[in-house]
């Protein structure tokens, strides 16, 4: 399925539909091809991850869905684990594996939270937030195909954490797919409820609209909620 669906966006943007021609924007030099990788992945998605999604959340079990969320959950602490210390927030780290341990055994192989109720803060880290800490630039904003909003820095990261290719040691292939499938659903099922902040906040250009909330909250990501002023503001 994903060999067409490529070959599909591959010639919306060969096709050069829906060229941008406004004012460039700083960090956007590639906007003509990012508009319409936008275009094309918000096309997939309201064709089959939208759909797939809303019916999970409806046949699904709640109990089950926060099981399943707690087992990914689970895992995406390995990767907080290290980026925390590759950046230098080495209790922040330990605090992680101490979470990674305590789900994975008395939660059940991470299917029920125990750390949460004890106090263990969850972080959210990646290797993208690890490089812009060691102070490697952002770089353009690039929309990846199907994945959507990263920049030149942050996409080739994605291929360091385990948190993306956690299954890439399992050997069934069925078992393999079928972890990632269904990591993808739930993901976009969990995000269901931000299509309908989407729509409420009118935007006139929804394309420039998800690129500025996504440069804005990454910098606080990297920044720890502490983003450095705007040199015009210093």
């Amino acid at each position: 399925m994903i060999k067409p669906l490529l070959a599909a966006g591959l010639l919306l943007l060969s096709s050069g539909c829906a060229t941008y021609s406004g004012p460039p924007h700083a960090q956007d030099p590639w906007e003509n091809y990012n508009r319409n990788m936008y275009r094309f992945n918000m096309a997939l998605d309201r064709a089959v991850l939208k759909p797939t999604a809303e019916a999970y959340q409806s046949v699904v079990p709640e109990l089950a869905r926060i099981g399943i969320a707690n087992f990914y959950s689970n895992i995406e602490d390995i990767s907080n684990t290290v980026n925390n210390i590759l950046q230098g927030k080495v209790d922040a780290g330990l605090a992680d594996l101490g979470r990674f341990l305590i789900n994975s055994t008395l939660g059940i192989g991470g299917l029920v939270d125990i750390a949460t109720p004890a106090g263990i803060e969850k972080s959210s880290e990646d290797f993208g937030q690890t490089l812009g800490v060691w102070g490697v630039p952002s770089g353009p904003y690039f929309v990846i195909p199907f994945l959507g909003p990263s920049s030149a820095r942050d996409a080739p990261a994605r291929y360091v954490d385990p948190r993306l290719f956690y299954d890439r040691d399992i050997s069934n292939v069925f078992a393999r797919n079928s972890l990632f499938a269904l990591d993808v659903v739930r993901s976009r099922a969990s995000v269901l409820r931000a299509d309908k902040v989407l729509e409420e906040a009118g935007a006139i250009d929804e394309y420039a609209f998800v690129r500025d909330a996504w440069l804005q909250r990454r910098l606080n990501q990297v920044y720890d909620g502490r983003p450095p002023k705007p040199k015009d503001e210093e």
